[in-house]
């Protein structure tokens, strides 16, 4: 029998993993039987099936609680990081009493972040955004500095989707914590990638998604310290009183499964899997760097994701490059805003010029990539951007 030649887009090699991960195939499986055999609605205890899909979801819960060092009761299931950071964000400032109505944040937070902000801004508290460093670093003596006793919370990335560079949580949330602030990371591009322990970061709330490790899409989770009934959220969405009362809606139970499947492979795997990516991840730079001279990578000697590189190459722009290199899937300044006129809030905040920032490219390494793939990207991407430089 023949075998199918592959396609041009089944060919491409994919390094653009901080946007979003393939699903697993053990997580597929896992999740299967809940499309059909198991269907029924979790909240209905009162036949067998709807028992049986209620255990299914709180061994999920159990699963994603032991990734970050939790306890199944602190975790909410919402529809992915975004939702999780605006519950955590909107629905804690919620409860904010009158001598606290200030909040914290830095310039280099996901949009998902940063949004919230700006409605919190809306309804009359003092934002503050905080300025980072060359290397997109959060500067502590600044954060100290705006710190007081009007402070309600903290909201610092655990690391950054663009660059990779990852934040000091843990210093942050003791400086919040000695003026009774509360701490919230939106940690979607750190967990299943790095060690992430709520305890020892000392986190009040935590905001995860499953599809950024090898998850299904439209499922995640927020992290809440002691449970939702401990530290109260006012809900986003209201009616059955799932989850504790802070998110209604029907659960997703074969989501909710698969999002547990993927927690347990990245616990058992991590530590070999980290090692392997960012063996890849450095020789990528090395081959790139040694065939682009003039290239850089941002923020190289700061504590990074072991994943992602982002990459300066003077000469292009990096969307037309993308455009001409359909072999290799990449991302240029933040996923999430890839369509957008303006470059990169990120880069901008880490003191990068506009023109730079449009020649910035970010790969992002994942569980499936190879060395022979890394070659040849190399490679490809070389050849490209020194053929767009001949061409102007």
């Amino acid at each position: 029998m023949n075998t199918p030649a592959l396609t041009k887009l089944e060919m491409a090699i994919y390094l653009d993993h901080n946007a979003t991960t393939p699903c697993d195939p053990r997580v597929v499986r896992a999740m299967l039987p809940y499309f059909g055999e198991v269907f029924a609605n979790p909240a209905n205890g009162l036949h067998p099936l709807g028992r049986q899909a209620a255990r299914a979801v709180e061994a999920a819960r159990e699963q994603v609680a032991a990734l970050i060092g939790a306890s199944a009761g602190e975790i909410v299931f919402t529809s992915g990081a975004t939702e999780s950071n605006h519950l955590a964000i909107l629905g804690a400032a919620a409860y904010a009493p009158p001598s606290r109505r200030k909040v914290i944040t830095c310039a280099v937070e996901h949009k998902a972040v940063l949004l919230p902000f700006k409605r919190l801004e809306a309804q009359g508290f003092a934002v503050t955004l905080l300025p980072v460093d060359a290397d997109g670093r959060v500067l502590l003596a600044e954060l100290e500095r705006h710190l007081d006793e009007r402070t309600f919370l903290v909201s610092i990335q655990a690391a950054n989707n663009e660059t990779g560079v990852l934040q000091p949580v843990r210093e942050v949330a003791a400086l919040a914590h000695q003026v009774g602030a509360l701490c919230h990371t939106d940690a979607a591009q750190a967990v299943g990638k790095i060690p992430c322990d709520v305890e020892a970061w000392g986190i009040d709330l935590l905001s995860m998604s499953a599809h950024k490790l090898y998850g299904p899409k439209g499922i995640g989770a927020l992290y809440v310290r002691g449970g939702a009934r401990a530290l109260p959220l006012r809900p986003l969405l209201e009616g059955g009183g799932q989850e504790a009362g802070v998110r209604a809606g029907t659960l997703n139970v074969p989501a909710i499964v698969g999002f547990g499947e993927a927690c347990r492979i990245c616990r058992e795997e991590l530590g070999a899997e980290r090692a392997r990516i960012q063996a890849l991840r450095d020789r990528f730079e090395r081959g790139l760097l040694a065939a682009l001279p003039s290239a850089r990578i941002n923020a190289q000697g700061a504590p990074r994701l072991p994943n992602t590189s982002s990459l300066t190459v003077p000469g292009i722009e990096a969307d037309a490059l993308l455009l001409n290199l359909p072999e290799v899937m990449m991302g240029v300044g933040a996923a999430c805003a890839s369509g957008a006129v303006e470059p990169s809030h990120v880069l901008l905040a880490m003191g990068l010029s506009r023109k730079d920032a449009y020649a910035t490219i970010r790969a992002s390494l994942g569980r499936f990539n190879t060395e022979a793939e890394i070659d040849r990207a190399i490679v490809l991407i070389a050849e490209r951007v020194l053929a767009l430089r001949r061409g102007g």
